[in-house]
């Protein structure tokens, strides 16, 4: 069956079967009402703290340091990094062939599709290009958020994720990006960490079956504000198929990447390389951040690819960063990700 028109049948399917057996998860100790008003996660014990960074009660990590024969230390991971960017941010006019085209062109191995788009499209414009797909953007889950008070909203949320799936499925990636809910002064914070939960929950066997991974982003939600917290959140799932989606320049306003990534190691699924100029920030608002060139802000790449190279297997670097508008922007932004990736 073409997985370009497989979703009818298939998803009812997957849907009776998720009905009629009740899908149980242990969830891991819930660090409940600890966020301070800095957002900074206070861990009630050092056995809460060693639960949710492992029973070494060190930082997670996929690699085990050995010696080179020249006695240097050296990682084991030796997963290639290929580059990719976010569709989302290719400001640049023309076809989605085009659009492949110029992307080819400036240097970039991949791109990041939005859901709900023409998936013979995007598919034909990869095959004529040698484009793959990295993953997935979840182009609904913003307006369908996942914590929603409405419950319909939150069923309609759980569909579109199960699309936005089904196109990982078709252009043969095993990722979607996934913003989970958002704390408001219409959800509480526990309230977006029950009904996420619970439709994560019925979206993880559809995601084990499909074998595309559930990926969490760190966006600006109010939610899921460190690194530990983030670990207990993704851990509840117990399964391979949920995992984070790192951005490295969203953390700057509360945290630093090269310390998210060790504590979590395996459980980042993919990367979103992004700059952001804490300075640019704090004199003309916060989102001015984002206007700084990739390299030209805070984030401090050098650090956070030594600790990329050595923690994370994902394989693929996604840039979300602007809106290129021409070849020669796509051509910058490409050559200034080399600069990042020759760092270390």
């Amino acid at each position: 069956m073409s997985l370009l028109n497989f979703r009818p049948e298939y998803l009812k399917e997957m849907r009776l079967e998720i009905q009629s057996k009740k899908v149980e998860m242990e969830r891991r100790n819930f660090i409940k009402k600890t966020l301070l008003a800095t957002g900074a996660l206070s861990v009630a014990s050092t056995g809460s703290f060693v639960s949710a960074m492992g029973s070494s009660g060190s930082s997670a990590t996929d690699n085990t340091d050995v010696l080179s024969p020249d006695g240097q230390m050296i990682s084991e991971n030796t997963t290639p990094l290929l580059k990719s960017i976010m569709w989302g941010t290719v400001g640049l006019q023309g076809s989605v062939l085009d659009k492949c085209k110029a992307i080819k062109a400036a240097g970039f191995d991949g791109i990041e599709p939005n859901s709900h788009m023409d998936r013979n499209e995007v598919s034909d414009a990869m095959k004529a290009t040698g484009l793959k797909a990295s993953s997935v953007c979840n182009s609904k889950h913003w307006e369908l958020l996942l914590s929603h008070p409405d419950v319909d909203v939150r069923r309609k949320g759980v569909d579109a994720m199960m699309v936005a799936m089904e196109d990982a499925m078709a252009y043969g990636t095993d990722a979607v990006l996934l913003v989970p809910g958002r704390v408001d002064e219409h959800t509480s914070y526990e309230d977006c960490w029950k009904r996420s939960t619970e439709c994560i929950k019925e979206l993880v066997p559809v995601a084990e079956k499909m074998r595309v991974k559930i990926c969490i982003e760190n966006v600006w939600n109010n939610f899921l504000l460190s690194p530990v917290e983030m670990r207990v959140y993704l851990e509840q799932f117990d399964s391979s198929f949920v995992r984070m989606y790192f951005d490295c320049g969203n953390i700057l306003v509360y945290g630093w990447p090269e310390h998210w990534i060790p504590t979590l190691g395996s459980l980042i699924g993919r990367i979103h390389i992004k700059e952001f100029s804490r300075q640019k920030a704090d004199k003309e608002g916060r989102w001015a951040g984002f206007n700084a060139k990739l390299t030209d802000g805070d984030v401090r790449w050098k650090e956070v690819m030594a600790t990329i190279r050595h923690h994370y297997t994902g394989g693929w670097l996604t840039t979300e960063q602007g809106s290129s508008k021409t070849a020669e922007e796509l051509k910058d932004l490409s050559k200034r990700l080399d600069n990042i990736l020759a760092l270390y």
